[in-house]
């Protein structure tokens, strides 16, 4: 298993173990169970593995997928025993990853021709979106990047204050207007700012609502065309924020966005308190989207960038 080489920092690593400790221990207490007495991999062990990633929310479609990979694996090597079963996971699942270019970074990093750098973020309400942009900010900016906040969940007053509380804490500057004003006038006014100040990094908040997926569309659209007559190619990356414990529920918000809008990257949250962080897996391989952010606990620091070869590890340590 040498590409499982160590990228983060022993803390770093630590908080990921934590974190995705409920879904590690319902996984192997299950995986336990189906190998018990066995010391080979036959059929009635896939069909059991196969339950068991499916109970763990990898998703029907990506479970398929990877007990096909290990059947490959059984039929090539004749013999396969249920302790070599770990490793194959952790080397499928990395591979299946690695396809949607999944996990490939580990530090907070930006694109080096893009200034600034612009991200729009979408995802409902509740699923810590807010959170997730504050925790991004932070670490932007300990990266020594400057960043500017945009409010444009203009629907709900409470999301404006939230990002305000945010930027406070954090110390990065926030465009706000009153509650009911025009998204997309928040976007181009946070663009102008940005760029006047020489900004790094701009990060737009946008109303969580699904109720109605083509005025979504529309207020979407409109937001991204404004912002282009400002930085002609912004955003340059829409991110879906997901809450990972809701399990299904984030595959089917998932569906719903990228039809809505083109999602370029996603961050998974509070995977910490869920025994369902097989979500991660299955919601990149079924929607090709990479997963670029996971959250693995409330601190400010818990918001990591997603490498898939340390959660592997963590997942199947």
């Amino acid at each position: 298993m040498n590409f499982f080489k160590k990228i983060f920092s022993s803390e770093k690593k630590e908080t990921l173990d934590k974190g995705l400790e409920k879904s590690k221990t319902s996984f192997f207490s299950k995986l336990t169970k189906a190998v018990a007495g066995k010391s080979k991999v036959d059929d009635e062990v896939l069909d059991n593995l196969e339950e068991i990633l499916v109970a763990s929310d990898v998703g029907v479609n990506t479970t398929l997928k990877i007990i096909e990979r290990i059947e490959e694996r059984v039929s090539k090597d004749k013999y396969l025993g249920t302790d070599e079963l770990n490793g194959i996971l952790r080397e499928e699942i990395a591979g299946l990853l690695s396809e949607t270019n999944s996990g490939e970074a580990s530090e907070f990093e930006i694109p080096a021709n893009k200034k600034p750098y612009v991200i729009m973020v979408v995802g409902v309400n509740g699923v810590g979106k807010t959170t997730t942009i504050g925790k991004l900010a932070y670490q932007f900016k300990k990266a020594g990047h400057s960043v500017v906040l945009g409010a444009a969940d203009t629907f709900r007053a409470a999301a404006i204050d939230q990002l305000q509380i945010w930027a406070d804490r954090v110390g990065v500057p926030i465009v706000r207007q009153q509650m009911g004003s025009d998204p997309a006038s928040v976007a181009f006014d946070t663009l102008q700012s940005a760029v006047a100040q020489n900004a790094d990094v701009v990060i737009i908040d946008t109303a969580g609502r699904l109720h109605n997926k083509v005025g979504l569309m529309n207020e979407l659209t409109k937001v991204k065309r404004v912002m282009q007559k400002v930085v002609e190619d912004a955003p340059h990356d829409v991110l879906l924020v997901l809450d990972g414990s809701t399990g299904q529920n984030a595959f089917e918000q998932a569906k719903q966005f990228t039809a809505a809008t083109e999602v370029s990257c996603l961050a998974v949250t509070k995977l910490d308190g869920t025994a369902k962080g097989g979500v991660v897996i299955g919601i990149s391989d079924q929607f090709q989207v990479p997963v670029k952010y996971i959250g693995v606990g409330e601190g400010i620091e818990d918001l990591q960038v997603f490498n898939k070869y340390e959660f592997v590890d963590s997942f199947f340590k």
